[in-house]
C-alpha cells in the first residue's frame, strides 16, 4: 500500500518503503559511490586504526624491552625515556621565584614581587627580562656539554621542554623567538648549533614561530670561557647583527632570545642589542641554564 505526503513546497512526494529501510549504522546512503567511501571510512576507523594504535604499542613495547629507557645524565633506568632519573632530577637546582625580575637570577629570601637585584641596578642588562631552568652546575652541566660537545642533539628534546616550562612568563609575549647563531667556521666543525635545537623545541611547544636565521653572527669570536666579564663583552662587540633581508622577520615584533647557558650575559647583551637595533621592540631571553654566584 501506498500513501501520499504533502509536502511544503506544493507537491506530492511518494513515500517508497524501500527508502525507509535502514543502511548502515541507520546512515543514508544515497549511491553505490557514497555508500563505498563511507564503509572504507567506518572500516578505517573500527579496525584498521585501532589496529595501528595495537601495532604501534607493541612496538614500543618491544623497543623498551630491548633498549630500557634510561636516565638522559646518568643512564640509570628510568620508567620513560627522555627523562631524569629520580637521583638526578634531584640534583637539578632549579631556579624559581623569588628572583630578580630583570636577571632572573634566585633571591634567598622573599623582597616581593618585582624587586631587582643589585646587580640588575648597578649594571642594568640590554634585555628586557632573563630566565632559566636552572643553575649551571651538576646534572644540569652535564646535560649542557653532552648536548654541546658529545653530539647528544636528542637532549634537546627534554631540555626545550623544561625551558618552555621556565619560559611560562615570557612565551605569552613573544611574537618570534630567535636562536643565539654560531658563526659559520664554527657551525661547520660542530655540524649543528645547541641554541637553534632548543630553540625549535620551544617553538613548536608553545606555537611561537621560530625565525633561526634573523640573527646572523657576522664576527668570528674566541671562547668565552676563562674570560672576564669584560674580555667577554670586548670579544662580542660587533658580533652580531640583523641582515636587511631578515628585518622583516622582527622588525617592530618582541623576540624571545633562546641560548643553552646565560653566564656572565655579555653573548645575551650583544645580541639583544643587534636585535634592537635590527628593529625589534624588545628582546627577553629564556636559556636551560644560568651561573649564578654570590651577590647576583
Amino acid at each position: 500500500m501506498q500513501h501520499d505526503r504533502a509536502g511544503t513546497s506544493g507537491f506530492r512526494e511518494r513515500h517508497d518503503p524501500a527508502a525507509t529501510a535502514p543502511a548502515l549504522d541507520d546512515d543514508p546512503l544515497p549511491g553505490a559511490s557514497e555508500a563505498k567511501q563511507t564503509i572504507s571510512r567506518r572500516v578505517l576507523r573500527r579496525v584498521v586504526r585501532p589496529a595501528a594504535g595495537w601495532l604501534g604499542a607493541g612496538l614500543r613495547a618491544a623497543v623498551d624491552i630491548v633498549y630500557p629507557p634510561s636516565c638522559i645524565a646518568c643512564q640509570a633506568a628510568t620508567g620513560e625515556a627522555q627523562a631524569l632519573c629520580p637521583t638526578c632530577w634531584g640534583e637539578m637546582r632549579f631556579i624559581e621565584r623569588p628572583y630578580c625580575e630583570r636577571l632572573g637570577t634566585p633571591f634567598a629570601v622573599d623582597l616581593g614581587e618585582g624587586m631587582v637585584s643589585p646587580a640588575a641596578i648597578a649594571d642594568p642588562p640590554v634585555f628586557a627580562r632573563a630566565r632559566a631552568v636552572c643553575r649551571f652546575d651538576g646534572t644540569a652541566r652535564e646535560l649542557v656539554h653532552r648536548l654541546k660537545y658529545g653530539d647528544r642533539t636528542d637532549l634537546a628534546l627534554t631540555m626545550g621542554r623544561m625551558m618552555i616550562q621556565a619560559g611560562r612568563e615570557l612565551l605569552p609575549d613573544a611574537d618570534v623567538i630567535v636562536p643565539v647563531p654560531l658563526h659559520r667556521f664554527r657551525l661547520w666543525s660542530r655540524r649543528f648549533n645547541q641554541a637553534a635545537a632548543l630553540a625549535q623545541v620551544v617553538s613548536r611547544g608553545s606555537a611561537v614561530p621560530l625565525a633561526p636565521l634573523a640573527l646572523t653572527r657576522v664576527k668570528r669570536t674566541r671562547q668565552q670561557v676563562g674570560l672576564t666579564r669584560a674580555q667577554r663583552a670586548d670579544n662580542l662587540q660587533g658580533a652580531f647583527k640583523v641582515l636587511p633581508a631578515a628585518r622583516p622577520q622582527i622588525e617592530g615584533r618582541r623576540v624571545l632570545l633562546i641560548d643553552d647557558v646565560l653566564t656572565t650575559g655579555a653573548t645575551g647583551n650583544a645580541a639583544a642589542r643587534a636585535l634592537l637595533r635590527g628593529g625589534a621592540r624588545t628582546v627577553d631571553i629564556l636559556t636551560f641554564a644560568r651561573v649564578v654566584s654570590d651577590g647576583t
